[in-house]
């Protein structure tokens, strides 16, 4: 049966500007598919990733391109082989696995064989003074985990002010990218005192293969280094983690592929996001089910979300309403 395909876009306003290391952000910028068959409509929202150049003008050429097959009635598996991984697949995925569920009443968590539980997600705090982070992590201080953004700029009393202005939290770092091996080397052990858990994508894509696994005092997460299983022989051996966001992999249905091939591999799993709105986190908490460390905090970053929208209570996501997604 065919199907009857929207595609818009939405700007999302955030509560702050949102600075890493190599760019601000002011507002989320996605692209929203709807696929509609019968009475039932499915929907998908991505961003796109923008360190690869794809733009919200750009995925929805691309998802145009593939309308007259997706409106034919193709199906996720020939998805993969329509469109390469970005943004533009990621937002017609999780559209067809929502559409899935509300056609046969079996919701996506089950379809694909993993849990429904809640999950505690990260916060993060943008790239900000030293006296700015300390504050922002003390108006936190009640939720469990918190990312720090950082740059190659006083990045260890960037996070000594955020171990200060919150004592409890589990904290993830990421540089992205930032760090040269010899910074990463000379903060490392400094960074096990102030009690840090994980290291994200410290270093350039191109200087992680002179990493060794398991060799840093602080486990250490490819992020930007892979974006599906076919990246995975590069990171192995010489990352611990693996970040799986969906607008990297191509979405749901490749990010769940590069989990369990990734874990087959000995890797653990962290699963992030790009800045975006509850139904682009949705699909994000199936991956989440099989993850150590969850990353799903775009929409607290912005001032507005969808209805129905996935609630946040103490760090802890609920799971979505199907009147949201899946």
């Amino acid at each position: 049966m065919s199907h009857q395909l929207t595609v818009t876009r939405v700007t999302w306003p955030l509560r702050e500007p949102f600075v890493i290391s190599r760019q601000s952000y002011d507002t989320s910028e996605v692209v929203v598919v709807e696929l509609k068959r019968g009475s039932h409509t499915g929907r998908g929202e991505a961003s796109g990733v923008d360190y690869h150049g794809e733009t919200p003008d750009g995925l929805v050429a691309q998802i145009e391109s593939v309308r007259a097959a997706i409106e034919a009635g193709a199906n996720r598996s020939e998805l993969q082989l329509m469109l390469p991984p970005g943004g533009a697949r990621n937002a017609l995925d999780a559209a067809l696995w929502d559409l899935e569920a509300k056609e046969t009443g079996t919701p996506v968590w089950q379809r694909a064989g993993v849990g429904n539980r809640p999950v505690a997600s990260v916060f993060t705090i943008g790239i900000r003074s030293v006296d700015e982070y300390e504050r922002r992590a003390s108006e936190l201080a009640h939720l469990p985990w918190l990312k720090i953004k950082v740059n190659d700029q006083q990045p260890f009393e960037s996070i000594a002010a955020v171990r200060r202005g919150s004592p409890g939290a589990r904290l993830v770092v990421d540089p992205n990218q930032a760090w040269d091996l010899r910074t990463l080397d000379a903060l490392a052990p400094r960074l096990v005192d102030l009690g840090v858990d994980l290291l994200e994508q410290p270093v350039p894509i191109g200087v992680g293969d002179q990493l060794v696994a398991g060799r840093c005092p602080i486990p250490v997460c490819a992020d930007e280094a892979v974006n599906t299983v076919a990246d995975l022989p590069k990171v192995v051996g010489h990352y611990d983690f693996v970040n799986i966001k969906l607008d990297k992999s191509g979405g749901l249905t490749a990010a769940l592929e590069l989990a369990h091939a990734a874990r087959a591999a000995g890797m653990r799993l962290m699963v992030g996001c790009m800045n975006a709105g509850s139904i682009a986190m949705a699909p994000g908490m199936v991956v989440a089910q099989l993850c150590e460390v969850v990353d799903l905090d775009g929409p607290l970053l912005q001032a507005k979300d969808w209805p129905d929208a996935i609630v946040y209570q103490n760090g802890v996501m609920a799971w979505p309403s199907p009147r949201l997604w899946g």
